[in-house]
């Protein structure tokens, strides 16, 4: 039998003692690691869920190696992280902006190499669904977000939910890139002879936004999530993945508009499955023939 795993990370503040004295503070990303894991458990999922304190670096990296190290062919594990995206340089140029984007943990950013590198562990033929509610991007300024809001109205989104952006401040990723430039600088380095492997697993991303467009929290779900939750319709959604991205899309303004990204082999029976489905078609055939 095919088996599926979840990991739900989620972060509605982080340690002040690891950000220069911020403290970021968001409301609405522990309700969507909820939200989340509830649709994992209703589909047969095993669940974990790390919030906010229990969110660290050395956390979240363990459980994502141990689902590596239990997963084979077929499973699929489903991987949400709600909170804070950053920026920092990239030093081993693998980023054609030159920016590696990071996970803004409770003690500490988790580079997307890192993440690269955990993907890579897992077994050929795994099918890893990551859903990220975060911003991707430092290019754009609080003004220009600001300025979205007239459209953001029209799309129902509350106007807390507009000025409350999943941005670290770029002072504070300033001060934080600085602080901790020997850390970032050993983590690429480590992981550039990695990035050369492509994963043998299948990593479906679809994401908060575009990696120049912001992420925002909200009153109740961040509003990607929000948007998640009203395509899935209480599981009523019935198509396969890409056309669950569309139907999200469709529930967001123009200033966020989710994507979708795969990355390493390619897997189309995964692709044209409904999204969260933990049974395959080739693990049925084979159940089907013993």
């Amino acid at each position: 039998m095919t088996r599926g795993l979840s990991l739900h990370i989620a972060l509605n503040e982080v340690d002040p003692n690891s950000y220069e004295g911020w403290d970021g503070k968001l409301v609405a990303c522990e309700n969507d690691a909820d939200s989340m894991q509830k649709i994992a458990s209703s589909l047969g999922y095993d669940t974990q869920k790390l919030i906010t304190p229990k969110a660290t670096r050395s956390a979240v990296i363990e459980a994502i190696s141990e689902a590596s190290r239990k997963l084979e062919r077929d499973d699929i594990f489903l991987l949400t992280y709600s909170g804070h995206g950053g920026q920092v340089p990239d030093t081993n140029s693998d980023e054609p902006d030159r920016k590696d984007e990071t996970w803004v943990l409770y003690d500490g950013e988790l580079v997307d190499d890192e993440l690269h590198v955990l993907y890579t562990q897992f077994n050929p033929g795994v099918r890893i669904f990551v859903l990220s509610d975060s911003c991707h991007s430092g290019t754009v300024t609080r003004a220009m977000y600001e300025r979205t809001a007239p459209i953001e109205a029209e799309f129902g989104v509350r106007p807390s939910s507009v000025f409350r952006s999943k941005l670290i401040p770029h002072e504070v990723q300033a001060k934080v890139t600085e602080s901790r430039k020997k850390m970032f600088e050993g983590i690429q380095n480590d992981t550039k002879a990695a990035l050369k492997r492509s994963p043998e697993s299948t990593v479906l991303l679809i994401s908060g936004c575009q990696d120049n467009q912001l992420s925002s929290d909200g009153d109740v779900n961040g509003l990607f999530t929000e948007a998640l939750l009203r395509a899935w319709n209480n599981g009523n959604f019935k198509q396969d993945y890409r056309h669950f991205q569309k139907a999200i899309k469709l529930h967001m303004p123009p200033s966020q508009q989710p994507n979708y990204f795969i990355v390493g082999a390619a897997n189309k029976l995964f692709e044209h499955q409904r999204p969260f489905t933990i049974t395959t078609s080739s693990a049925a055939t084979r159940i089907s023939a013993a």
